[in-house]
Order: structure tokens, then sequence, then C-alpha cells
């Protein structure tokens, strides 16, 4: 990074109303960030990856990570921002999931009925006590503390032969191609490859594939395609096997979230309107 680059001067809770396909460009914080979409699909993204956040999700951005977002579909984006001081006298009890700190990378985490309260309240109408402002900051932190981390990360090779591999799926998430043919278009072995997923990436080149259709079904529901066809589109077999996949990583099934992204969306909105 430049060493003349500064980090963007936000509140300490922000509201922003994003249309269909709006980018936040790049940019980071000297102070750790909860992102949290109170309706709409919205994507965190740094050089070593995206995180996607349904409604019922959130993204944790550690202080100086550089990222950006991308709203799909109109998304209310909500923003809290945590001072060092906070996190570092936030006590952990037993069998609690840290939060990434400076240096580490997003994490996606669940977002309960209190947590979502919470956020919705900070990033509302109305003005309160620095005390009272910290209080409901140290109720956020607890929650967040509690809350189960979610696999919705899709991290992103370095390797030129990896990229090459990766970015032909992207452009075709549904390809039944293996990775052999994959390799042959890349110039490396099936082998190889597979090896290059574990080192670099973390996992199976299977869960990769994975991960990166559960993002795109993600988005082509938010879009309002059906669950049928995002489940060809998207390269599952039948739409049984993809209602298996989609629940397990996301936690309701397809069309739960496609219903309540709909019920959700204040009337008037649909469509971009801002």
């Amino acid at each position: 990074m430049p060493e003349s680059r500064q980090p963007r001067r936000v509140q300490r809770a922000t509201r922003r109303r994003l249309l269909a396909g709006e980018r936040v460009t790049p940019h980071f914080h000297d102070q750790a960030q909860l992102v949290y979409p109170a309706f709409g699909l919205l994507a965190a993204t740094t050089e070593r990856g995206t995180w996607m956040a349904p409604p019922h999700r959130a993204v944790w951005v550690p202080a100086g990570a550089e990222h950006q977002h991308q709203a799909y579909g109109v998304t209310d984006m909500r923003a809290l921002l945590f001072p060092p001081a906070l996190l570092a006298g936030q006590r952990q009890e037993d069998g609690q999931r840290p939060l990434a700190g400076p240096g580490a990378q997003p994490i996606v985490v669940a977002v309960s009925g209190l947590l979502r309260e919470l956020i919705l309240t900070q990033t509302g109408p109305g003005t309160r006590s620095p005390a009272a402002q910290r209080r409901l900051q140290r109720v956020t932190l607890d929650q967040l503390l509690e809350s189960s981390e979610q696999p919705l990360h899709l991290p992103e090779p370095g390797d030129d032969r990896l990229r090459a591999v990766t970015a032909r799926l992207r452009d075709d998430p549904g390809t039944p191609a293996t990775l052999a043919e994959l390799g042959q278009q890349a110039g490396a072995s099936a082998r190889t490859l597979s090896r290059l997923f574990h080192s670099e990436l973390a996992m199976s080149f299977h869960r990769w594939r994975t991960q990166l259709r559960i993002h795109h079904a993600l988005v082509r529901l938010a879009e309002g395609v059906s669950v049928t066809d995002t489940a060809i589109e998207c390269g599952w077999s039948n739409p049984s096997s993809f209602i298996d996949a989609f629940s397990r990583a996301v936690g309701q099934t397809p069309g739960r979230y496609q219903a309540a992204l709909e019920r959700e969306i204040p009337a008037g909105t649909r469509g971009g309107g801002a």
C-alpha cells in the first residue's frame, strides 16, 4: 500500500442507501468496522478475497484492512466503528471466538435478533450522549463475541496458474469442467492445482467452487431469479442438492432467503430507486 494513504474519516455510526450494483471505492479505517445490510446483499472485497453478507449476516473489517463494497439489489448499508480502546478493554468469556484484529482479514458473523436491533438503533435517527453510545457499543461487542463465524468467504489466489483457473470459474460458475480440464487451459496439472488450492486458499478445489457457486446464487436470488433457474445456472444437478448446499452455507433455504429479501425491502425502493 502507498505510504501516503490516509484512513477514511466517517462518523462512528452511519447509514447509506446503495443502489443495485453501486460500489464503495477501496478505503480503510483506523478503527475496526462492522458492516451490515439491513436489507439487500452486500459484498466486502479485499485483495485476498470476498465476503458476502445477506441481511442476517454482517462483515467485521479489522482496522487497517483496505476494502471495498458492492451492493446487489437496493441495499441499506449500516456501519459501526469500534475504537481500539474499547476492543482492548473487552473481556472474553470461555469459548468465545475472538474478533479479528489489526492486520487480519475480515470475517462474516451471524446477526441475532438482538444484535440486529442494536445495529439499527445506533445507525437510526436520534442522538445520544457519549456515555449512552459507549454502553450500546459495549453491548454490541458482547453480542459480536458470541456470534459464530460464517462460511461465506471466497479467498483470492496469488499464483498465476490458480488465478487463471478461478477466473474461468468466475466467468462460468456452472461449468462441469474437471480440475484436469481446467488445468490444461492454465498450463498446470490437476495435482499441482490441487496442491495450490490447499496451500494458498486453505481449501480444496471442490470446496472453493462450491463457495463460488453459493456467492453467485446469493446474487442471482437477490436479482429475482427463481430457485430452480439459479440451481441450474450455478451447476447443481437438481434443485434439492442446491437447496441442501445453500442451507448449510447460508443458514436458511434459498426460498426463504429470497422471500426475506423481498419482504424487507421497503415499498417504492425495488428496481434501484434511492
